[in-house]
């Protein structure tokens, strides 16, 4: 139900009406066709380049070409007005029938306006969160959490077959600091003073409970074994205690994964699947023995001035070679993701995005490289890096978590202000932009608070129904028949602005932006508490006109036309949609 869609069909049929012909005598090219708002609202409904795209190959002026589109745009009955404006654009003013028309087809939608096809099915990965399994989730990776949720969300509405996915970092040096940190607490936990934590082990009072649940499995006998005995098994506990814990705070946020894939499965029997995905590469031509040169500034971990085993992915756009051996038989960082993204490969996506911190940008270009040397350039694969969330208190900075010790948790954020406020306030930037988090302006109730304001809309529609009841009975609903009656400025501007929403989405889906989706929920809230307020000043334009119950079901359309986006988008966000406010 995209009427930017809809028109762009309308806009080719009334070129081919004009039987006009490229100048090689082929036919014609629409691909480069745009058909958006104009950035003017005062210059119509929808504005079309069609004459400028279409005039190198036709060979006939922009200007001219726009005049004879627009003649026949013009009969369209659907079509109020269509105009030449500027170098070739033609503008289009739609009649009030054509947005009557269309709210109906809205409410017959129901929770399914703005449903979009465009995904034909295709399979999507999105991994994101993919936290060390070392503690519980700080607010850094909350943005990356919502991000990736919200684009799963969004995607699977407009149309992908979608699988939300979590990468268990549980092998390698962190890991054993875990394991240490936890057999501190579990000596501890049986009564002996461990006096100040030791610099490089994680101090956090969360890993406390941990020991003292060893301490109830097995007594002293952790203490008695042999070293590596007991770390494998305090290993074990704390990524399950950690994955719990973890888990609790996604859950508070409203993250749900389908996928929890484990780093350590791929270093399993003598990590044999890490093997088999270089031996892979390898018979693909994509794997040498060789050496590096010294990179500019920094020094990486995995470089090293001997003969490794090397990835070689400048041949598929990387800056440099990388690195899948070291020179003593270990394997690097990098090889585990190679074997990871075989395996994801081979479950068979169509396309696979990362979303991942700002630190790790040095990753997207070797990411994009393995996807194509593996894939033969089938698989999309797209990264999206998040940048880093500060915290602050009615301007003042925010710096300390008394529960971690070190930083504020994910769970700290949620507890304080709500996990409707933190999603949302998460996709009120982009992405790529980095984000002021204000505990005292996200729990304002103002205009200024974006969340507040299109939660209110919300609440405001369900109080609308509810004084309809008490006005009329609570047989009183909306009736598509009497959309007609709709005639002020701002009715019509509203059911323009829910037009827009089907568009948005298929944008949104597209560019991997959900924040799009928060920001058209706050247009909606404005446009829509922009018209109660005029209601406020004058009677005649209340949702509820009393003594007028067929004007008051027309204008519960359009109020129930409001809920339905509000409810849809806040859904994508991750959020609800409240009957009222508390």
């Amino acid at each position: 139900m995209n009427i930017f869609t809809e028109f762009r069909h309308r806009v080719i049929k009334a070129v081919n009406a004009l039987e006009i012909r490229s100048r090689d005598g082929g036919e014609l090219d629409f691909s480069k066709l745009g058909i958006e708002p104009p950035r003017d609202p005062a210059h119509g409904d929808i504005a079309t380049n069609a004459a400028l795209v279409l005039s190198k190959q036709t060979g006939i002026a922009p200007r001219e070409l726009g005049e004879r589109l627009a003649a026949v745009l013009a009969k369209d009955d659907d079509v109020s007005t269509a105009e030449l404006a500027g170098p070739g654009f033609v503008n289009l003013r739609l009649a009030d029938g054509f947005w009557f028309k269309l709210l109906v087809r809205m409410l017959a939608a129901g929770a399914d306006f703005g449903r979009s096809a465009m995904g034909d099915g295709k399979s999507v990965n999105v991994e994101y969160v993919s936290a060390n399994p070392t503690g519980p989730m700080h607010v850094g990776h909350c943005r990356g959490a919502v991000v990736g949720d919200a684009l799963a969300n969004l995607l699977a509405f407009a149309g992908y077959e979608v699988v939300k996915e979590y990468y268990i970092n549980d092998a390698g040096a962190q890991i054993d600091v875990l394991a240490r940190s936890v057999m501190l607490r579990y000596r501890e936990a049986l009564g002996e003073d461990i006096g100040a934590i030791p610099e490089g082990l994680y101090p956090g009072e969360y890993l406390v409970p941990v020991g003292e649940a060893l301490a109830r499995e097995f007594g002293s006998e952790l203490s008695e074994m042999p070293q590596d005995e007991a770390l494998a098994i305090v290993r074990d506990r704390s990524i399950e205690a950690m994955m719990s814990l973890i888990r609790e705070d996604l859950t508070a946020l409203n993250v749900h994964h389908d996928v929890f894939f484990s780093e350590r499965s791929l270093h399993e029997d003598g990590a044999r699947r890490i093997r088999t995905a270089i031996n892979e590469l390898t018979l693909n031509g994509h794997v040498y023995k060789g050496t590096l040169p010294p990179p500019k500034g920094q020094l990486p971990e995995d470089w090293e001035d001997r003969e490794q085993t090397l990835f070689r992915s400048t041949a598929v756009g990387d800056d440099i070679d990388r690195p899948l051996v070291k020179s003593d038989g270990t394997y690097t960082y990098f090889a585990a993701d190679v074997a990871y993204f075989i395996d994801k490969y081979k479950r068979g996506y169509n396309e696979m995005i990362y979303v991942l911190g700002a630190d790790h940008g040095g990753y997207v270009k070797r990411l994009e490289a393995l996807a194509r040397a593996v894939s033969g350039g089938r698989v999309t694969l797209a990264v999206l890096l998040c940048q880093l969330v500060k915290l602050f208190r009615a301007g003042e900075p925010v710096r300390m978590s008394k529960r971690s010790g070190q930083f504020i948790t994910l769970r700290d954020v949620v507890d304080e202000v709500g996990r409707d406020p933190v999603r949302f306030m998460m996709l009120y930037r982009k992405n790529s932009e980095p984000l002021d988090f204000d505990f005292a302006k996200v729990t304002e109730q103002s205009k200024d608070n974006p969340v507040f304001y299109v939660q209110y809309a919300s609440a405001r529609c369900h109080s609308i129904f509810r004084q309809a009841a008490e006005q009329f009975g609570k047989e009183m609903s909306a009736d598509p028949e009497k959309i007609h009656l709709l005639t002020d400025e701002t009715e019509i501007a509203l059911i323009r602005k829910l037009a827009e929403y089907p568009r948005v989405v298929e944008a949104a889906a597209q560019s991997h932006e959900p924040h799009r989706i928060a920001f058209y929920l706050y247009d909606v809230a404005s446009v829509f508490h922009a018209h109660w307020n005029k209601g406020t000043d004058n009677p005649d334009l209340r949702f509820v006109k009393v003594n007028d119950t067929d004007l008051t079901r027309a204008r519960l359309c359009l109020v129930q036309g409001v809920l339905n986006v509000l409810r849809s988008g806040l859904a994508i966000v991750g959020a609800d949609s409240p009957a009222e406010m508390r």
